[in-house]
């Protein structure tokens, strides 16, 4: 199952949403199941330089299934997954990438967002993810 293109717009207009509550500016990346970007967003005056962050943060999120913050902790000095940050040609481990779920909780793509500090990085991914 894959997010349809018709879904991945609606997640980057609730991320827009949040974004703009609270007076950010995000680069918002939506990938599908198998990792392929599908829709991106970047408001306008973004961050360049987050624009390839938000696309390693959605597909971090899709490759493992979970939100980039955990991995993050899963690959600190001394952690099981210390260095996997240089796999797959580059991965983000820092909040904002988040797994996109169906109805039935079925993952079909990730969101990865980057223009602010983490937190609110994570918090425009998290709301953008809950509008499916």
């Amino acid at each position: 199952m894959n997010i349809t293109l018709e879904q991945a717009e609606k997640v980057i207009a609730a991320a827009k949403l949040k974004s703009t509550a609270i007076d950010t500016k995000m680069n918002i990346a939506i990938v599908d199941a198998g990792a392929n970007l599908v829709a991106f967003g970047r408001m306008d005056g973004a961050w360049l330089g987050s624009l390839d962050i938000s696309i390693k943060k959605a597909k971090t999120a899709r490759y493992f299934d979970m939100n980039t913050g955990v991995i993050g902790g899963l690959s600190q000095p001394g952690q099981p997954l210390f260095n996997i940050e240089h796999s797959n040609n580059g991965l983000i481990t820092f909040p904002g990438g988040v797994p996109i779920k169906n109805a039935a909780g079925e993952i079909i793509g990730a969101i990865g967002v980057s223009g602010s500090s983490v937190e609110n990085d994570h918090t425009v991914a998290e709301a953008g993810a809950s509008a499916i």
